[in-house]
């Protein structure tokens, strides 16, 4: 029997599953993890200068690999920092290993330092606990490798997601047997997912052939399971018009013939038009969450006392949480999409021809195109943020990795920027996180360094962690930093000036009132990153275009706009503006039903009654 350090058989665990990188900042409950990351040749230690930029570069990298990143926090500080990029990773199902060190396991409860201790000794790892789907905390050495393990399997299998293993710094120096680690090292030759039975596939197909009005909505889930081709050829079999939510953008191309838009705040009329007017939806790996659903408003997004709903996500709590199903299916949607065509195959082998579906579908995208060819092109300074999406979409290639962070460059993107192949668009969904952006883009371009890699932040978002800017240098990635730049969190000063025509606390002001933004790329210049600032709209496409120049040859590069603030123009219906801007036609913070299907709208003061 020999024993190791159990730090040392950790790290050769993490090499043996194929762990390449690791995202994390040090501390003093670290350097014994630290010392045997130094001794590997397989894994590369991304240390970044905040908690929260290693874990959203972590959950970037898990985004494009489609397996469990690792992130690694200290004690006190660090794990309260990383909580919100975890938190972003549980939001968006990303599936992510945090290892977090603490306080030695003989001292809990003696306030050691940096320990927080309040209501139970040694349980400051709980405050992870509300965005894990598990906390583990090693109080055995020995039990490292099932946990580990575990761990691993539970980040990626079902709803993917973060999970956590808290380890007290004593462990790490801990000798173990190191025959304790076999069982880990068993090859898996498969693990199968769930799928529909054939009654099942056949239940879903008859109902989808037999409606007049279909629509397949898809949500994020579809780009988890890559089932794209899947979704594309059940819709183009049976000529279903798709809808989808922010987070399942790409989910088919954003130009294919029976994609009918995104849903929601930020969606389209020409979307609506189908999805409240359906007789029948099938959700596909989507929570139909607000944002996605129009604060749930009957007939705006959706209508189920017109619409019969039908469901099939990996995650059971998901289904009929928000719309009552006739059918729900627990099931990988690669598998279920594929054995739902075969089915439909078989009872109707023609398939359906629906035309007039997709020459409504180019009717609407073409007429929603012109309405922004004039504001796209304009060449008034500061930019419009319409121009500064058309000079992107001109100069990135076209399997560019793009991610956006918060404001018109994620809500603006998903509605007018073309995405046409699945996996390219990468947004915070769930937790709308400030600042994701700029750190994710770096782990996507690590994940794949062959890939133009570029984040469309505003100022507000880049300014949260500019020190980003550190993490590109020091680890040579190649990726393009576009700010966005109003002089204001835009979104925000937006929805307050609508509703109490204020903008107090949404923008950047000196004490004389003067408008304030650092100097974006001269911080970048001083980092290390080269950078130009726009002079003119017509500045922009030839910076972005060095850009591209220098990510080619391995550099990073900082591209900064000056914007003005426009709002996301948006049909679509949202709670917080009938809570915020209460009259007649709002009762209780939401809109009051006029009686004909419809509702009062507090921003016309008339009805309006869903076609």
């Amino acid at each position: 029997m020999s024993k190791r350090l159990m730090a040392d058989l950790l790290v050769e665990y993490l090499e043996n599953r194929g762990v390449e990188k690791i995202f994390g900042l040090c501390g003093h409950t670290l350097i014994g993890f630290l010392d045997a990351l130094s001794r590997s040749e397989k894994i590369e230690y991304i240390g970044m200068r905040h908690e929260a930029i290693a874990s959203c570069a972590a959950d970037g990298y898990a985004r494009v690999t489609h397996k469990a990143s690792v992130a690694m926090c200290h004690v006190g500080p660090g794990i309260t920092n990383v909580i919100t990029g975890v938190a972003n990773a549980s939001l968006d199902s990303i599936p992510m290993v945090v290892i977090a060190g603490d306080v030695p396991s003989y001292y809990y409860g003696r306030h050691p330092h940096q320990e927080v201790q309040m209501h139970e000794d040694g349980n400051q790892y709980e405050l992870l606990r509300p965005v894990v789907k598990r906390a583990w905390r090693i109080d055995d050495v020995n039990a490292m490798p099932d946990i580990v393990e575990r761990a691993f399997n539970l980040a990626e299998s079902g709803r993917p997601g973060p999970v956590l293993i808290d380890v007290p710094m004593d462990m790490f120096s801990r000798e173990m047997e190191e025959s304790l680690w076999d069982r880990t090292k068993v090859k898996k030759e498969l693990l199968a997912k769930p799928a529909l039975s054939e009654e099942d596939a056949e239940f879903f197909a008859k109902k989808l052939i037999e409606a007049k009005a279909p629509v397949l909505h898809a949500g994020g889930g579809i780009l988890l399971a890559r089932a794209s081709e899947e979704l594309a050829a059940l819709a183009e079999f049976l000529d279903i018009p798709v809808s989808r939510t922010l987070a399942g953008q790409g989910c088919i191309p954003d130009t294919h013939p029976l994609m009918a838009g995104q849903t929601g705040f930020w969606g389209l009329d020409q979307t609506h038009e189908f999805t409240k007017n359906a007789d029948l939806i099938l959700g596909l790996g989507t929570r139909f969450a607000e944002a996605d659903s129009s604060s749930w408003y009957q007939g705006v997004t959706f209508d189920p006392t017109k619409t019969k709903f039908m469901q099939i996500d990996i995650d059971p709590a998901e289904i009929g949480r928000n719309y009552p199903v006739i059918a729900g299916a627990v099931a990988d949607l690669k598998k279920a999409l594929a054995q739902i065509l075969a089915a439909a195959k078989k009872i109707c082998p023609e398939g359906k021809k629906r035309p007039e579906v997709r020459e409504k579908i180019a009717a609407a995208r073409a007429a929603f195109k012109a309405s922004n060819v004039a504001i796209s092109e304009d060449g008034r300074f500061p930019m419009t943020p319409q121009r500064i999406l058309k000079d992107v979409k001109e100069v990135l290639p076209e399997d560019a990795l793009i991610f956006t962070d918060v404001g018109w460059n994620k809500n603006g993107v998903a509605q007018q920027y073309d995405i046409t192949i699945p996996g390219t668009i990468h947004h915070s969904s769930g937790l709308a996180t400030m600042g994701f952006g700029a750190a994710a883009v770096m782990g996507g371009k690590l994940a794949a360094p062959d890939k133009v890699a570029v984040t469309l932040t505003g100022d507000g978002g880049f300014g949260i962690n500019p020190s980003v800017l550190a993490g590109a240098v020091e680890h040579g990635i190649a990726c393009t930093f576009v700010v966005m730049n109003n002089y204001a969190f835009g979104t925000i000063a937006g929805l307050e000036n609508g509703s109490y025509e204020t903008k107090f606390g949404t923008e950047f002001r000196t004490p004389d009132g003067k408008p304030y933004s650092p100097n974006w790329a001269e911080v970048a210049k001083a980092y290390g990153v080269e950078a130009i600032r726009t002079t003119c709209a017509d500045d922009f496409k030839p910076a972005m275009e060095k850009a591209m120049q220098a990510n080619r040859e391995g550099r990073p590069f900082l591209v900064e706009a000056i914007m003005e603030n426009i709002a996301v123009p948006t049909p679509g219906c949202w709670n917080i503006n009938d809570i915020y801007r209460p009259n007649e036609a709002v009762e209780n913070g939401r809109l009051v039903p006029d009686g004909n299907g419809g509702y009062l709208r507090p921003d016309h003061k008339k009805s309006h009654k869903p076609q």
